[in-house]
C-alpha cells in the first residue's frame, strides 16, 4: 500500500499529460485533414467557411475522442511491452468517435468536406497517437532513457553461448539480441548434424552438446542458456552437469510456450533449480479418466495445505471439481493456497478452507455431514522421521486413529473414492512413521473389503521440495558456508517432483480397483552423495576443497536405502494401464485380530513411551526398530 500511494500522484500527472497530448493530436489531425481535403485551397472563398464550422464543432469532437480513449483503457497500457493487440485495441478506439462525428454531420452540420476529412483524421490520429508511443518507447530502451531511469548499467558484451539450434534456439538468440540485459550470444549447440556450422541469425552452430566444456573455454562464455523444450530426464540432467562444471551461469526457458511469441521479453529465461539436477520424462496423464471422477464432485483433501496436499489441490482445480474442500489443522498455508487459487481463477471459484484435525472423529462428521464430498485425497500425516522417533505416540493419534477416524467417518456418508498417500517408508519399516503408513495401508485395505467404498493407497517416495526434505537442507547449509551433512556416504532415495507426484495420485485415483496399493514408478535411487556434490558444484564450490562433507551417522529409523515393494508383493506385482503405476493385490488381512491389535495400539498410545514401540512391532512383523541412538 505504502508503494502504490506514493505513485499515484505521479501516475496521475502521466495520464493528465498524455490526455493533453491526445487532445492536441487530435485536433492537429482534424484541421490538418480539412487542410489536406482542401487541396492546401486556403485563399479559396468557401475555405473561411469551412475552417470556421471545423472551429466550432472541434471542442466536442476532442471530447467524443478523449471519453472514447478514457473508457477504452487507452492510458492504462503499458506500450513499453505494446503489441499488435494493443495498436488494434487503439485502431478500435479510434473507429468509434470517427462513427459519432460521420453520424453527427450527416444529420446536423451538413459540412461539405466533414466526412472526407473525419476519415482521414482517423487515420492522422492512429499514426500520431501510436507513433508517439512508440517513439517514447524507442527512447526508454535508449542508453540516455536508461541512464534516466537509473537502471542499473548492463554488459553488452558479455558472451553467451545457446544449447540448442531449432526454433527454440532461434528465439532465444532473438532474445538476447532485442533485450541485452540476457548478453550477447555468440556461438550455439545442438546434436542435429545437419544444423553443425550453420548459422542461426548471425550466431554460428560450432559443436554438439558434448563440447559445451570446450567451447566455453574457446569463446570466454559468461552464461548458458538452455533452449531446449522436449529435453527431459537423464538427458537433461546430463546437460546441466556439463553446463554447471563450466562455472557458467546456466539458464532455463520459463516457460517453453513462450517461444515464438510476442509476450514482453521479461524473465523468458530463468535460474536452474535444484529439481532440474533429477529432471525426470515428463508424466503422460488420462484426462479423460481423471475427469470422469472430479469434474463437478465435490472434493475433500486433507492436508490441503501441505507440500502434497496443495499441489493436489492445483491439480484438482485444473479439472472444474463442482467443489474443492481444503482441510488442515495449519491455518496459514490453507490460507495461502486459498488466495493463489483466487488469484488464478477469480474470487468466486468453489473453494473452501476448513480448519480441523483428522484426530476430531466429530469435526470430520460435520464436515461430511455439510459439505457431502464424494471424493477424498486423504495427505494429512505426520510425516518426520526422526521427530516420530521421539513421539511415537502422536504419530499414531494422527497417522493411525486419524486415519481411522476419516475413514470411518467417509463410509458413513457416502463417498464414493478414498486415496490414502502412502511412502517408500512402509516396505518393511525401521522408523514409527513408516509402520504407521503401512498399518494405514492396512486399514485401506480392510475398509475396501468391507464398505462400499472404492479405496487406495499410493505409495511413492521422497518428493523434490516438500517440507523437510534433503535439498533445501543442503541448500541452506551451503549458503552458511558448510559443512554439508550426510548420514552415510551410501544412502540412496528415490525422487520426484512435487508436480509429478501429485499428477500421479490422481491418475491412481482414476484406476481405483479397490482394496490395491499402487506404486509410482519412482525411477533410479540417487545416491545422495552424488546429488550433495552437484548442489556444491552448482553453487561455485568444489567439494572437499572449499565445502565440506561431513558424515554424520544415520539417524533413528532411518535407512541405507528405500523400497517400494514388499517380498510378498514383488511376485505379485503387476503394471497398470499407466506406465508409472505398478499395483500390488490386497493381501489377505484376518479383520478379528487386526482390529484387537488396533484396539491396544489406542491403548497403548496413551503414553509416549516404549509400549508404543512394541505394539507397532506386534501388528507389523517386519517392523525393526533403530532406536538405539535415540537421545529421549
Amino acid at each position: 500500500m505504502k508503494d502504490r500511494t506514493k505513485n499515484t500522484p505521479q501516475v496521475l500527472l502521466r495520464r493528465a499529460l498524455l490526455v493533453l497530448l491526445d487532445a492536441a493530436i487530435v485536433a492537429f489531425s482534424f484541421y490538418f485533414a480539412l487542410l489536406l481535403r482542401a487541396d492546401g485551397a486556403v485563399e479559396a472563398g468557401w475555405w473561411p467557411h469551412n475552417r470556421a464550422l471545423l472551429y466550432e464543432n472541434l471542442p466536442w469532437i476532442v471530447a467524443v475522442y478523449i471519453v472514447c480513449f478514457l473508457a477504452g483503457g487507452l492510458y492504462s497500457v503499458l506500450w513499453k511491452y505494446a503489441g499488435e493487440r494493443d495498436l488494434i485495441r487503439l485502431a478500435g478506439m479510434i473507429a468509434v468517435p470517427t462513427a459519432v462525428v460521420y453520424v453527427v454531420n450527416r444529420r446536423f452540420i451538413h459540412g461539405v468536406l466533414f466526412n472526407s476529412a473525419n476519415c482521414m483524421a482517423s487515420v492522422l490520429i492512429f499514426l500520431f497517437i501510436g507513433g508517439s508511443r512508440l517513439a517514447w518507447r524507442l527512447f526508454l530502451n535508449h542508453p540516455l532513457g536508461e541512464r534516466m531511469r537509473k537502471v542499473p548499467a548492463k554488459d553488452p558484451n558479455r558472451p553467451v553461448l545457446i544449447v540448442g539450434a531449432g526454433e527454440a534456439g532461434a528465439w532465444a538468440i532473438n532474445v538476447c539480441k532485442s533485450n541485452k540485459e540476457y548478453g550477447h550470444a555468440v556461438v550455439a549447440v545442438d546434436d542435429d548434424p545437419a544444423k553443425l556450422n550453420q548459422t542461426i541469425h548471425g550466431v554460428p552452430v560450432k559443436g554438439t552438446l558434448e563440447d559445451i566444456p570446450e567451447l566455453c573455454t574457446r569463446y570466454g562464455i559468461h552464461s548458458i542458456i538452455i533452449a531446449i523444450p522436449t529435453l527431459k530426464g537423464s538427458k537433461l540432467s546430463h546437460v546441466i552437469d556439463l553446463c554447471v562444471s563450466t562455472h557458467c551461469a546456466v539458464q532455463l526457458l520459463s516457460d517453453p510456450q513462450l517461444v515464438g511469441s510476442g509476450a514482453p521479453q521479461q524473465e523468458v529465461f530463468r535460474e536452474l533449480n535444484p529439481a532440474d539436477f533429477l529432471s525426470r520424462e515428463e508424466v503422460t496423464l488420462d484426462t479423460d479418466k481423471i475427469s470422469g471422477y472430479l469434474t463437478g464432485k465435490t472434493v475433500l483433501v486433507t492436508g490441503g495445505g501441505g507440500s502434497i496436499g496443495s499441489e493436489l489441490c492445483r491439480q484438482v482445480m485444473r479439472f472444474k471439481p463442482g467443489k474443492l474442500l481444503i482441510f488442515d489443522i495449519y491455518e496459514n498455508c490453507a490460507y495461502e493456497l486459498q488466495m493463489e487459487l483466487q488469484q488464478k481463477y477469480g474470487r468466486d471459484i468453489p473453494v473452501t478452507v476448513l480448519i480441523g484435525s483428522i484426530r476430531d472423529k466429530k469435526r470430520l462428521d460435520e464436515v461430511f455431514d455439510t459439505y457431502h464430498p464424494t471424493v477424498v485425497f486423504h495427505a494429512a500425516a505426520h510425516k518426520h522421521v526422526p521427530l516420530m522417533e521421539v513421539s511415537p505416540a502422536e504419530a499414531v493419534k494422527n497417522n493411525v486413529l486419524g486415519t481411522k477416524n476419516l475413514l470411518v467417518s467417509a463410509s458413513e456418508h457416502g463417498v464414493e473414492r478414498f486415496v490414502q498417500l502412502s511412502t517408500d517408508k512402509a516396505v518393511n519399516p525401521t522408523s514409527v512413521m513408516g509402520c504407521t503408513k503401512r498399518i494405514c495401508e492396512m486399514l485401506i485395505q480392510t475398509f475396501a473389503g468391507n464398505t462400499d467404498m472404492k479405496c487406495v493407497a499410493v505409495r511413492f517416495g521422497n518428493v523434490l521440495g516438500s517440507h523437510g526434505s534433503v535439498i533445501p537442507l543442503f541448500e541452506a547449509q551451503i549458503k552458511k558456508g558448510g559443512p554439508v551433512t550426510l548420514t552415510d556416504p551410501n544412502i540412496v532415495r528415490y525422487f520426484m517432483t512435487i508436480p509429478e507426484a501429485a499428477q500421479l495420485v490422481l491418475q491412481a485415483g482414476a484406476l481405483a480397483e479397490s482394496g490395491n496399493i499402487y506404486v509410482l514408478d519412482m525411477g533410479e535411487p540417487v545416491r545422495i552423495m552424488d546429488l550433495a556434490k552437484q548442489l556444491i558444484r552448482f553453487y561455485g564450490y568444489e567439494p572437499g576443497v572449499n565445502m565440506e562433507i561431513k558424515i554424520v551417522g544415520l539417524r533413528p529409523g532411518e535407512k541405507l536405502y528405500e523400497e517400494l515393494m514388499m517380498d510378498e508383493e514383488q511376485d505379485k506385482m503387476r503394471r497398470t494401464q499407466h506406465n508409472k503405476i505398478f499395483v500390488a493385490s490386497p493381501r489377505t488381512i484376518d479383520l478379528a485380530e487386526f482390529y484387537e491389535q488396533l484396539q491396544a495400539l489406542e491403548a497403548a498410545a496413551a503414553h509416549n513411551d516404549e509400549g508404543v514401540v512394541r505394539q507397532l512391532a506386534a501388528m507389523i512383523p517386519t517392523f525393526t526398530p533403530t532406536r538405539e541412538n535415540l537421545k529421549l
